[in-house]
């Protein structure tokens, strides 16, 4: 890389070497032997002078601040007097010296409004105070804790391939940070000694979200009393998890950004099919294709694209993409754009590769679309999660039993104990959806799985039928057949909305849909 190249200005004896002779080098300190760089005093003071004055801040309040500083006060009336702790996280290696793309812990980002590559290594801490003297009214205070801005005048500006400002950038300062989300920053050194302030006293309790930050979890650790962590932390994630069950006016307006983001994709992906046949990784070229969108309208994908052709389409979570894309057969594209602010779409559509589907491929394709009808039938306010998952079943178990494929009647089958019809849906309906794309997961089973149904709620229908090319006991027409139909649904007050709609989902409009985009 041209960043590790030596500067042409500088002599060997500028340069301080990495181990004097005879000393033997740590491990850790050797991925830096690639680079040259320069430690002289001369130096130094060069690369940190003559730098212009940083442009004035145009930070403003993010739209979002109120929403989140809600969430907070929600969350801290289920925990007063308990310091709750929420780490952004930090990077995760993906080999070597070389990180993924930082994204922020989704709770983290529900109570602060960050989203995008903000802010590694932030924590977000609610300190407990005398009830209703906090924020907003509330029992908490919450403060922000963050790296700030490294002067120009620090090694870091030019020696920190991680953070500093040379290698990836300037992050905002404090200031910023306080203006844009509405909370009191500080700097990240003084965490431990937040943390352990009162612990122990007039029943100071800290709970850490686990899993989000190991550094912090190991910091609460060292201050607290071994048994007041495990269950209690996991209470601080269920309730974390639940408080996203119902999305606010804002985070529907996220998610239809997202979807809306979405479908947009799913029509460049159609027109990618013709280069995709041509390919001899043509799953490949439509995973591309979706990811360059992804990346030029929004933040990213919210989860590895699924681009299965032909029998791949049989395996539920098929990523490797590395398959031939064949005319007259199917293609499963399951995909969803995350916006900036880290709310995701969830969609699949399973398409003709020719654009017209044959007689077995639409008989299976009709079936599962009618599953996913009577979900959307079911998803109503008062009824409960798994309704919507029953009645798509009901469905299918039906259609698989006049197909003769049933070793029982499709009512045996739909009993608890038999459930045949699985061996060709294994997976749920429906799974919640916002900042994860399986959202509100660690929620507890009687609010997702027996909850009630509320304005509010986003999650997904999604039924499917797969026919591995395997698998004897379906007819050969009908092996190496996969279709699932994935739409992202809203609770409202009377009813739902499909919020993918625009998105063709009736064989003959999907095969009308395809002929325009590649017409056009």
């Amino acid at each position: 890389m041209s960043t590790d190249e030596r500067p042409e200005n500088l002599t060997p004896e500028t340069v301080t070497p990495a181990v004097a002779d005879g000393d033997e080098q740590p491990l850790d300190e050797r991925g830096a032997n690639r680079s040259r760089r320069p430690q002289s005093r001369r130096f130094v003071e060069f690369v940190t002078s003559g730098w212009a004055e940083r442009p004035a801040s145009t930070a403003v309040r993010a739209p979002v601040a109120d929403r989140a500083a809600e969430r907070r006060s929600a969350l801290s009336a289920q925990f007063p007097g308990t310091r709750l702790v929420v780490p952004a996280g930090s990077f995760k290696v993906r080999s070597n010296d070389t990180d993924f793309r930082f994204r922020p812990h989704a709770a983290f980002a529900h109570l602060t409004g960050l989203g995008t590559e903000q802010e590694p290594d932030a924590v977000l801490v609610l300190h407990p105070v005398a009830d209703g003297t906090g924020d907003d009214g509330s029992a908490h205070h919450a403060v922000l804790y963050m790296n700030p801005l490294a002067g120009r005048d620090t090694p870091e500006f030019f020696s920190d391939a991680r953070y500093g400002e040379f290698w990836v950038g300037a992050r905002p300062t404090l200031d910023e940070i306080a203006t844009t989300t509405g909370i009191e920053t500080a700097h990240v050194e003084g965490l431990r000694d937040a943390l352990a302030k009162d612990v122990g006293q007039d029943g100071v309790q800290v709970l850490v979200v686990p899993g989000a930050d190991e550094a912090v979890e190991e910091v609460v650790a060292q201050i607290r009393r071994q048994e007041e962590s495990g269950e209690a932390d996991a209470h601080l994630a269920e309730a974390l998890s639940e408080l996203r069950l119902l999305k606010d006016a804002y985070e529907v307006e996220q998610m239809r950004l997202a979807v809306d983001a979405t479908i947009d994709g799913f029509e460049k992906v159609v027109r990618a099919l013709p280069r995709a046949v041509a390919h001899r990784r043509g799953e490949r070229v439509l995973e591309g294709t979706f990811l360059g969108h992804a990346r030029e309208e929004g933040n990213d994908v919210g989860y590895t694209t699924i681009a299965a052709a032909g029998d791949h389409a049989t395996t539920l979570h098929w990523t490797d993409n590395d398959g031939q894309v064949r005319a007259g057969e199917l293609v499963l594209l399951d995909a969803g754009v995350e916006v900036d602010s880290l709310y995701t779409a969830d969609v699949t559509r399973t398409l003709p590769v020719d654009g017209v589907f044959s007689d077995v491929q639409r008989r299976v394709y009709q079936a599962v679309l009618d599953a996913a009808d009577a979900g959307f039938a079911a998803a109503v306010p008062g009824a409960r999660f798994r309704d919507v998952h029953d009645a798509a079943m009901r469905v299918l178990a039906a259609r698989l039993e006049a197909w003769g494929l049933l070793p029982v009647t499709a009512e045996e089958s739909l009993e608890p104990d038999n459930q045949h019809h699985r061996r060709w849906m294994v997976h749920g309906t429906s799974h919640h959806l916002g900042l994860d794309v399986h959202d509100c997961a660690e929620a507890r089973a009687e609010l997702y799985l027996d909850g009630v149904l509320q304005p509010g709620m986003v999650f997904t229908i999604e039924p499917g039928l797969y026919f591995k090319s395997d698998d004897l006991l379906v007819p050969a027409e009908y092996r190496g057949i996969g279709v699932r139909i994935e739409d992202d649904v809203l609770i409202t007050a009377d009813g739902n909305e499909n919020l993918s709609a625009a998105l063709p989902r009736e064989p003959d409009a999907v095969e009308a849909w395809m002929a325009a985009l590649r017409e056009g």
